[in-house]
C-alpha cells in the first residue's frame, strides 16, 4: 500500500518573508559595507516592498544609519 503524501508546508507568513529578508539586509550590510538602497535590493533580490519593509524593521530596530545623498538613501550597519 502506498503512503499518502504529506501536506504541503504552510504559506510563509507576511512577517515572517519580512523579518528573513531583514536578516539577509543585515548579512549583505554586514559582509558588504554601506550601499545605496537601490544597489541592496538588486544585491537582495526578490521584491522590492519586502525589501524596503526589511529595512524599515532594521531602522525602527536602530540598527541603520540612514544617510541622504544626492542620488538617494545610502543605508550601513550602525556601530
Amino acid at each position: 500500500m502506498a503512503k499518502a503524501a504529506a501536506p504541503p508546508a504552510p504559506p510563509v507568513s507576511c512577517v515572517q518573508e519580512i523579518g528573513e529578508t531583514a536578516g539577509n539586509v543585515w548579512q549583505s550590510l554586514n559582509k558588504h559595507g554601506s550601499m545605496s538602497v537601490a544597489k541592496l535590493v538588486e544585491r537582495i533580490g526578490g521584491n522590492r516592498d519586502v525589501v524596503m519593509q526589511a529595512i524599515g524593521w532594521l531602522a525602527r530596530e536602530g540598527k541603520l544609519d540612514i544617510s541622504e545623498t544626492k542620488r538617494g538613501k545610502t543605508l550601513a550597519l550602525k556601530d
